[in-house]
């Protein structure tokens, strides 16, 4: 069931992500040749039009096929230079063709002969795509309920601000400094926002409300990502308690912005830390991982699984902007370099770029592999 659910998320993902290419594109006027599901071996597939729409071996990525994709133009004829293949989205490796002209009708209807901006607008749809995807979810996920730690105390510690203030155990904190919070989180925010200045606390206590005046005391604590982080603290702990928060539509949207918004802040400081070194090679995951999560996630429930499958859909999109050669991103900043300088980036220096991402591409596949062995399978032994 593991393996089904990841197939499911990813085969979900990876089609998200192609019908942006593919929408774009054929709004475009671009030429759809097939739209696999899947790369590798075809085990079905069907014409419809001038598209093939294929279901391929290996489900780890996708492509969509388009005619003069990967050519490069010079003096009106259209050399085809091979593609890459993508892991996340895998477009097909096509072998070079002899050089033609095309007539009128397949230029109109070329990849290659889109003006740069056109071409930005298809590569950028299929990240974006992504983030829609992953947008509309956290809205979906709002509206049916979000689970939130209340701001019950639970634990006040001896010895610290707000013992020394009177706040006790089970005592209920509703603002701070006039500002109404209902989560625990805010409380977080509001004192570490503090930098240290007395804030006022406005406290439930069974039947009757009380305001406390507390200075913060500075603390070093460690963040996400294993960091010593100075902030401030005035020594209480949560009770643990959760309600579930229902958002109506208007105010979905926004709760959903504000969480896509912050996974994807999440996910790009994620990489930064992962160059620096702060977080360890050693956390990459590969498909492993992924069916390993899926299942966990969808044993906890819809919400859980579907917010899994945001989380993912945020990576992809993201990471696929990278400019990274055979990524999204390595193709945007050939396109932004023609449309800078005027004149397309060599086909030596493409075919070089390819070559180079796609080792680095492959490097990364084996290290996400090697993780998950030692992970799941050396770990246990």
């Amino acid at each position: 069931m593991m393996i089904i659910y990841a197939i499911i998320v990813l085969g979900v993902l990876i089609f998200v992500h192609e019908l942006g290419h593919f929408l774009v594109a054929k709004a475009l006027g671009v030429s759809i040749e097939k739209f696999s599901l899947g790369f590798g071996p075809k085990l079905i597939g069907k014409k419809i039009g001038e598209t093939e729409y294929l279901l391929s071996a290996f489900p780890l990525g996708g492509y969509v096929k388009m005619f003069g994709e990967g050519g490069f133009i010079e003096g009106g004829e259209v050399h085809n230079t091979p593609s890459d293949e993508r892991v996340a989205e895998g477009t097909q490796i096509a072998l070079p063709e002899q050089p033609r002209e095309l007539n009128d009708e397949e230029k109109a209807r070329s990849f290659a002969h889109k003006p740069p901006l056109a071409r930005i607008a298809i590569v950028m749809a299929g990240p974006v795509f992504n983030l829609i995807f992953a947008w509309l979810i956290f809205i979906v996920l709002s509206m049916t309920g979000v689970p939130a730690i209340t701001t019950k105390i639970g634990e006040v510690l001896k010895d610290k601000p707000a013992a020394k203030a009177g706040i006790q155990k089970n005592d209920i904190i509703t603002a701070i400094n006039g500002k109404k919070i209902s989560h625990w989180d805010e409380v977080a925010e509001e004192i570490t926002a503090s930098k240290g200045r007395p804030v006022n606390l406005t406290v439930k206590r069974g039947d009757r409300n009380e305001q406390f005046t507390i200075v913060p005391e500075p603390r070093i604590s460690k963040n996400l990502f294993g960091e010593k982080v100075n902030g401030f603290a005035i020594g209480v702990a949560s009770a643990g308690d959760i309600v579930i928060e229902h958002y109506n539509p208007v105010q979905a949207v926004t709760q959903g912005s504000i969480q896509t918004w912050k996974v994807i802040d999440l996910t790009i400081m994620s990489l930064v830390k992962l160059a620096q070194r702060v977080v360890p090679l050693d956390t990459i995951g590969g498909p492993i991982m992924i069916v390993k999560m899926a299942g966990q996630q969808a044993s906890a429930g819809g919400s859980s699984f579907l917010a899994f499958m945001a989380l993912l859909s945020v990576n992809l999109g993201v990471l696929n902007l990278l400019p990274v050669p055979v990524l999204d991103g390595g193709h945007l900043f050939f396109f932004v370099w023609e449309l800078i300088f005027r004149r397309p980036v060599s086909q030596k220096a493409r075919e070089y770029a390819q070559q180079i991402g796609l080792m680095l591409l492959l490097g990364l596949m084996l290290l996400a592999f090697y993780n998950d062995i030692v992970r799941y399978f050396v770990g246990q032994g």
